[in-house]
């Protein structure tokens, strides 16, 4: 009886876990492959209900993306903001995560969750004040611009993670290396960030994903000359619907560097999100 009762529960769990996996299948992931499935269709196929099944593809929409000036100037945009902030937030959130992870005394802990608390409010909090001070400087719709306000948000995210792989390696690494004559910038920088691989590569695409798929910000800052990728997709949803599978398109395309960027770093991801786990 008491086997027939276990397998039961085992049946039923089972199946709650594939009805959850589909649901969360139909909430986020079919809507992308929906998508998919547009931008390779003629406009008058993808308007066409009910939805058609087999469609003759095309790959027109592409075409017109690729080959268009502003999506072409939106992607140098977009990828110079996100590279240019994963660098800086990585040069100064090393040291500082570093430290945070050795000397936990004072206030500096403290004021790392006040940052993460701030990094936390609606972006639209810091619009009228982002803007307002960029006009002034002459830096509205500027690439150096966006590259300053998404380091500025996204360095308390890249400490705390940074700090939390940190934790993971010994001190004893540190002390070995300074018994052998080494200051404690040479021990982190010859000794403990070498190896520091995973958890700087998880960090740095975390990073570059918040920045590359910032929109609200990169909306209310750029006209023209910055525009990102995020804000020129937006601007092709109309109600005219020859652009509907421009815009399919337009979103596909977007989202293939950070599948990429995903898929290739994929080891070290998995390998830096296991290491940050367990502490010493």
């Amino acid at each position: 009886m008491d086997i027939s009762v276990k397998k039961r529960k085992k049946r039923i769990t089972k199946a709650l876990l594939i009805a959850g996996l589909l649901l969360f299948f139909l909430v986020n992931v079919f809507p992308f492959f929906w998508q998919v499935r547009m931008s390779f269709m003629y406009t008058i196929d993808a308007i066409t209900m009910p939805p058609k099944l087999r469609f003759p593809p095309t790959l027109e929409y592409y075409r017109e993306v690729l080959h268009d000036r502003m999506f072409r100037s939106a992607f140098f945009n977009t990828m110079l903001i996100s590279l240019t902030s994963v660098l800086i937030s990585i040069a100064v959130g090393a040291p500082f995560g570093y430290a945070l992870s050795r000397f936990t005394s004072g206030g500096s802990f403290g004021l790392l969750v006040v940052s993460l608390i701030f990094r936390a409010l609606p972006g639209m909090v810091f619009i009228i004040p982002y803007y307002y001070i960029s006009m002034n400087m002459g830096l509205y719709d500027t690439p150096l611009l966006l590259i300053l306000i998404t380091t500025a948000t996204n360095q308390p995210f890249t400490v705390w993670m940074l700090r939390s792989f940190f934790i993971t390696i010994p001190k004893s690494l540190d002390e070995a290396a300074m018994v052998d004559g080494c200051s404690r910038f040479q021990a982190f920088f010859k000794t403990i960030f070498p190896i520091m691989g995973p958890g700087v590569a998880t960090t740095a695409i975390f990073t570059f994903l918040s920045a590359y798929n910032e929109f609200m910000l990169a909306q209310a800052l750029t006209s023209t000359q910055a525009m990102t990728l995020p804000v020129m997709v937006s601007q092709l949803t109309t109600e005219n619907i020859r652009y509907w599978s421009v815009s399919a398109a337009s979103s596909v395309a977007i989202a293939l560097p950070a599948v990429l960027v995903t898929l290739v770093m994929q080891k070290y991801l998995v390998k830096g999100m296991t290491n940050g786990a367990v502490k010493e």
